[in-house]
């Protein structure tokens, strides 16, 4: 279940290529038979309204016989799985709402911002909505290109960082990513954001008061098993910078990563954790974490729910294979340069961890 402005796919776009391709090999490993499928949704809409979609989908499965069903979620697309299987609950679609929930057997939510995060704070604003906008279109177009012009980057860098906030520089940019894509790709890309545009109540949802609202309401069912990715990136500093490496494009997307981090670090200690996860996370990434600590878009802390699979050191956008590898066959293109160091390697060793806990799930351990 793709999170906050993604997507399953795009034209010829697929953001979730890497993690389905190696949960199709390893969920056959672990000992489950089945189907990997990229649910479309609609990307800011609301909660409820995401769920309704995940719920057809799940409905769609079920049609063609007896199935069980784990849902993995990026992002705010945990947020859409746990609001799925939540007991009682009611969402906009004609299909059997408890039929569907009673199917999923574990629900695997990978940087979610179960207790929010800053960042939507900042977002929420119509300049800030527009912002998000042109972020997701940098994302497409890394996806496309395997780097953002850095003229772009360091211009969206001063947009983040609240040092250059007018219309028309959005507006430039926008203009100036989207006339790279061809005529067909360019159609495509402004039906997406229409469609965007149309609903954007997933901001307000996500903040730290909202999803505080949300997590009263929606308690856990005891039939799932849930488990949870939980992803910190290195502070801003020479570590981080020396990670990132030291090539032109690698410091301008560095300075973006910088500027994103900061606003993730605006937590407030009482919106986050007890103690005892706090601890447990604490041992896993062999560092304190406190509320400070981030992927790059949502607190660390925010993201433990359930059993811990992996504490990764990685950026928000590295565990679903958005990391610097093109040398892989399919490259894997990273739009920005965090400097976690995050590898092939480690992306596999972690969906394979998912696959072993959905497998699990399935066999009721």
């Amino acid at each position: 279940m793709p999170g906050f402005f993604g997507f399953a796919t795009l034209g010829d776009f697929a953001y979730f290529a890497h993690v389905q391709e190696l949960l199709a090999e390893a969920l056959p490993q672990a000992g489950v038979r089945g189907v990997v499928e990229v649910v479309g949704t609609t990307p800011t809409a609301t909660l409820q309204r995401r769920a309704a979609l995940l719920a057809q989908a799940v409905s769609r499965l079920l049609e063609a016989g007896p199935a069980e069903v784990s849902v993995v979620g990026h992002s705010s697309g945990g947020l859409d799985a746990r609001l799925l299987v939540s007991p009682g609950v009611s969402l906009p679609t004609e299909v059997d709402v408890e039929r569907c929930a009673r199917a999923v057997r574990a629900v695997v939510t990978v940087s979610t911002p179960h207790r929010g995060t800053p960042l939507a704070d900042a977002f929420d604003t119509l300049l800030g909505q527009q912002l998000l906008k042109l972020l997701s279109l940098a994302t497409i177009y890394s996806l496309r290109a395997g780097r953002l012009p850095i003229g772009v980057i360091l211009r969206l860098a001063r947009l983040i960082g609240g040092r250059d906030a007018p219309q028309t520089v959005l507006e430039q940019l926008w203009d100036q990513l989207l006339r790279d894509f061809s005529p067909d790709r360019r159609r495509a890309i402004e039906g997406f954001f229409g469609e965007v545009g149309a609903d954007l109540g997933l901001v307000a949802q996500i903040t730290p008061a909202g999803a505080a609202a949300l997590d009263s309401a929606t308690p856990d069912r005891p039939a799932v098993r849930y488990g949870c990715v939980v992803t910190r990136a290195r502070p801003p500093g020479l570590r981080s910078f020396l990670g990132a490496g030291v090539d032109p494009y690698a410091v301008a997307t560095h300075g973006l990563f910088v500027a994103l981090y900061r606003l993730a670090a605006r937590s407030q200690p009482d919106l986050l954790m007890p103690p005892a996860p706090v601890a447990a996370l604490t041992r896993a990434f062999r560092r304190p974490v406190d509320h400070h600590t981030n992927d790059g878009m949502v607190p660390t802390l925010s993201q433990f729910r359930g059993e811990l699979i992996r504490a990764a050191w990685a950026d928000h956008h590295d565990v679903i294979g958005h990391f610097h590898h093109p040398t892989h066959v399919p490259p894997h293109f990273d739009w920005v340069a965090s400097g976690s160091r995050f590898s092939r390697a480690r992306f596999e060793s972690l969906w394979r961890e998912v696959a072993v806990f959905v497998a699990a799930a399935g066999r009721g351990r």
